[in-house]
């Protein structure tokens, strides 16, 4: 049986028309990019096959063109819809009046480093109303770490005018619990800083499920 065979209200098009994206599964999801099936299969079949081959949809979306599984056309809308979703999180964070709320703060971050296999490490540069004046992924390094270079840190905020930050930094193993190293370089880069009355409002460790907030643990 084809999507075609199947009832108006459980074809994935028509289920996200009326009912909100939000009700559909994985696969349907995947089945509105890959568009149709093949012989035998349905787009959904498709979708959930690719879903188990890839061990899941964050593996499937970040897994390049040749090793998804997907044909160019539907790789490229996937990756479009990626893109998509990280500027949508981006005018909502610049958008604001004032960064008040973290957890905003930590989604954009997550949605900007999670999917890296080496770490690298991210600033958000505020004005004095904590206002997000720009975004920088300032140290890239391997799947061991990034060597975070606090000179290089003052300068980068100098140049932005920048009178708050919050930092970010992934771990590619998806362990979100910060190291000693972490902590380390948190307090060395607050230090600096306050040198030139630039504050370190937070510095969040990206993994998997929700970052880390060093803020919250009362380490900054």
């Amino acid at each position: 049986m084809t999507i075609r065979d199947w009832p108006d209200t459980e074809r994935p098009r028509e289920k996200l028309r009326h009912r909100g994206a939000g009700n559909l599964s994985d696969a349907e999801l995947l089945a509105v990019f890959i568009g149709s099936g093949h012989r035998g299969a349905s787009a959904v079949d498709v979708g959930r096959d690719l879903l188990v081959r890839a061990g899941g949809l964050k593996a499937l979306l970040h897994a390049p063109q040749k090793d998804s599984g997907l044909g160019p056309v539907a790789w490229c809308r996937t990756q479009a819809a990626l893109e998509i979703g990280r500027r949508y999180l981006d005018s909502e964070l610049r958008a604001s009046t004032a960064l008040t709320d973290p957890d905003a703060s930590a989604r954009y971050l997550k949605s900007r480093l999670a999917a890296y296999p080496y770490e690298v490490f991210a600033c958000l540069f505020l004005d004095n109303r904590h206002r997000v004046i720009a975004f920088e992924e300032l140290f890239r390094g391997t799947i061991d770490g990034a060597s975070v270079h606090p000179r290089e840190v003052v300068r980068h905020c100098l140049a932005h005018n920048a009178a708050a930050v919050i930092f970010a930094h992934n771990h590619p193993s998806g362990v979100s619990e910060p190291s000693a190293a972490d902590r380390a370089i948190t307090v060395r880069l607050r230090d600096a800083l306050a040198l030139v009355d630039i504050r370190v409002l937070d510095h969040f460790v990206i993994g998997e499920g929700a970052p880390t907030s060093l803020a919250r643990r009362g380490w900054i």
